[in-house]
């Protein structure tokens, strides 16, 4: 008889802010971390998000559809004194967002406890953003969240800049402890701006990827498609055409795509790919996480089994 153990699924934690994205259509479940572990999670991993909501309905409701998409609570806390985030999103005629986040929230009080803790020591990839850190509270949280995780953990930062929570601290904190970087063309110019970074889109980042000893940059480009770039390659892929609907959530399946492919030893390459074409299905979809066709999800779960 084989005493080979069943092989455990591996645990993609997002730790930030959990909100309603108020669009023009109506109320969707939003926050990046949640988006991503949400497709992370169809995707084969188990998603765990670690946030925090408001004792009132739009923090019950998110209780409830968090449960429905099949993804662990252990990470979430209800606070009584805290609401729910929420967000206004209002769409131009291209589809693309611009966000008034409404302060305070229950995720600006992301602090560790013992639960997770424990979630920090078993998680195999940690995905997280700094618009969650401009709240001290939060910041100390995620931050001791990420130094608990186990070294061979992979660490995804998205710098996601939404005026006015830009801090130059914490987005270099961020860098320093992430294995991986997540950025968008109007975001290197920021960063660009912040770091004293020299010279074209290219030189700016090959300075980044140095400077903060990563070993990928994703950097995303809308429309021009993308760039996979590590210490040996720059790989450039074009937008995959897509009639777009709106664009919340796309950077964010692209994040997913790229943490779960590298967790997974998939080649850069077809990581980009991956990432491209599950991007540009999240473009023709209202809101960030909905349910990937199976041709694009079984490619995953085959390589789980690789």
């Amino acid at each position: 008889m084989s005493s080979e153990q069943p092989k455990q699924q591996p645990i993609c934690v997002g730790i930030g802010e959990i909100l309603w994205d108020l669009l023009p259509k109506g109320k969707v479940l939003g926050g990046a971390p949640g988006n991503v572990v949400g497709i992370a999670n169809q995707l084969g991993l188990k998603g765990i998000l670690v946030s925090s909501v408001g004792d009132d309905q739009l923090g019950h409701e998110i209780l409830e559809r968090i449960g429905q998409k099949g993804l662990d609570k252990k990470g979430l806390r209800v606070l009584k004194d805290l609401p729910t985030g929420v967000v206004d999103v209002t769409l131009d005629a291209k589809g693309v967002p611009t966000f008034n986040i409404r302060q305070p929230a229950a995720w600006d009080a992301i602090v560790m406890d013992d639960e997770r803790r424990q979630l920090a020591k078993s998680a195999s990839l940690i995905v997280f953003g700094t618009l969650a850190q401009r709240d001290p509270r939060s910041q100390k949280g995620i931050m001791e969240f990420i130094k608990a995780a186990p070294a061979s953990c992979i660490k995804v930062v998205d710098v996601n800049l939404r005026p006015p929570f830009i801090m130059e601290s914490v987005i270099r904190e961020s860098l320093e402890l992430a294995d991986v970087l997540k950025l968008n063309e109007t975001e290197l110019p920021v960063l660009a701006k912040i770091f004293g970074l020299s010279g074209d889109e290219t030189s700016q980042l090959k300075q980044l990827h140095a400077r903060f000893d990563l070993d990928v940059i994703a950097y995303t480009l809308g429309p021009r498609g993308s760039r996979m770039i590590t210490a040996t390659s720059d790989i450039s892929h074009p937008f995959v055409d897509a009639v777009v609907v709106d664009t919340v959530g796309a950077g964010d399946s692209f994040v997913a795509v790229v943490a779960t492919g590298m967790l997974l030893g998939m080649e850069i390459s077809k990581i980009q790919e991956m990432a491209n074409r599950v991007a540009a299905f999240v473009c023709t979809q209202v809101g960030g996480t909905p349910t990937l066709p199976e041709d694009l999800v079984k490619i995953f779960k085959k390589q789980q089994h690789v």
